[in-house]
């Protein structure tokens, strides 16, 4: 192994840890060294076994080993720690005479494969890229279960809505003929109450009916009562995925940005952020928030022809901030502009959208002590305006 750079170079790698796996002793300490130098912790292993071993105490981000080692050899341990490690990468070790055993470990697995000797510049940048990789899958992972929530509180929020619209309705429409029974119960028994009824055969069998059917009745307002209440509970409460806390909402407009990039590259769309803060801080809850500032992306996206734009605007003061969401698209007609916040509302056509996409994203950012506006025009675009409290 070639030592001959300056072990005192400044340069360091983020927080990391890296097993060095190779029957040579020397070569593991100089390694070793160096690399803490470096601001890395190394730890060390003799063998596959040994490795094994030490992983199941202590996981790694990166395994730097040699293939050919006694007893269990590199690629045969690259196995191991892929069934059981797999987010961990390695990167091979072998001799010049032996670049096959490289090839063998990057189709088992590895990420990469070195020559020895080695250039301990050439293995810091291997080891660089491998933890550049790890980072990568770490954010793709987040980014998904991050999508995956706010999915399901959409789906938790839509249902919610749905019952609560359900059940309004049924209760209105139940109401109406308990009262028709109710009212003709009152007067039947008016009527049996008058003195010329008095006489008439069976009354007492006439009067617990009529007190049979306005309990009935009674039980039956309890019960719409009851459902209207819990519909009304659950819709007015902020769901339990929900954490109120200190947003930088530059920060969280980025991440949503990216999220819908994707979708807007397909038509070109250019979507752009603004802030006139570089550190925009309200009091909300992320999630919630996302779910808002999404569906409002996804729908300028929509809207939008191959090539518009949509510009996302934060503006800040020491009470509130204001985000907007600014597309060039199709606009919203006049008389529409009253209906859009409306459930079931949508000028889109039929299965693409379910109209409830506004209706929940008003009423979250009401629930979280905001205010949504809009303002379009027809073949010039619509900007979308939420206001946020800086504080609680």
């Amino acid at each position: 192994m070639s030592d001959s750079h300056n072990i005192s170079d400044s340069s360091h790698i983020g927080e990391m840890n890296v097993l060095l796996v190779d029957d040579e002793k020397h070569f593991r300490e100089i390694l070793v060294k160096r690399l803490s130098q470096r601001g890395i912790i190394a730890l060390q292993a003799s063998d596959g076994e040994e490795a094994l071993r030490l992983l199941e105490e202590k996981p790694v981000d990166v395994i730097v080993m040699d293939v050919k080692m006694p007893r269990m050899n590199g690629i045969e341990t690259l196995r191991h720690v892929k069934d059981q490690y797999p987010a961990t990468e390695v990167i091979m070790l072998t001799g010049h005479a032996s670049t096959r055993d490289g090839v063998d470990g990057i189709k088992a697995g590895a990420f990469d494969y070195l020559t020895k000797p080695i250039e301990f510049e050439q293995l810091l940048r291997k080891i660089r890229q491998a933890q550049n990789k790890i980072r990568r899958a770490e954010t793709e992972k987040k980014e998904i279960e991050f999508r995956e929530r706010i999915k399901q509180q959409m789906a938790i929020n839509e249902r919610l809505v749905a019952l609560g619209t359900i059940a309004t309705g049924v209760a209105h429409e139940i109401n109406n003929p308990l009262a028709i029974i109710q009212d003709s119960a009152g007067w039947v028994k008016q009527i049996l109450a008058k003195p010329e009824m008095s006489t008439i055969p069976r009354r007492p069998d006439f009067e617990k009916a009529l007190d049979r059917i306005q309990t009935s009745v009674d039980r039956a307002r309890r019960i719409t009562q009851q459902l209207l209440h819990v519909v009304k509970t659950q819709s007015a409460e902020i769901p339990d995925l929900v954490e109120m806390t200190e947003v930088n909402l530059r920060k969280l407009a980025g991440e949503c940005i990216a999220l819908v990039e994707l979708e807007a590259s397909y038509k070109e769309i250019k979507v752009s952020l603004e802030s006139s803060d570089p550190n925009p801080i309200v009091w909300t809850d992320p999630y919630q928030f996302a779910q808002v500032l999404l569906n409002l992306l996804t729908n300028s996206i929509q809207a939008t022809d191959a090539g518009g734009k949509i510009n996302v605007v934060i503006k800040s003061s020491e009470e509130q901030v204001s985000l907007a969401v600014q597309d060039n698209g199709y606009g919203i007609p006049e008389e529409n502009l009253t209906k859009i916040f409306e459930p079931f509302f949508s000028t889109k056509a039929v299965g693409v959208g379910t109209g409830m996409g506004l209706y929940i994203s008003s009423g979250i950012v009401t629930k979280l002590g905001g205010v949504m506006a809009v303002d379009s025009q027809p073949d010039k675009g619509t900007t979308f305006t939420i206001e946020l409290p800086v504080k609680a």
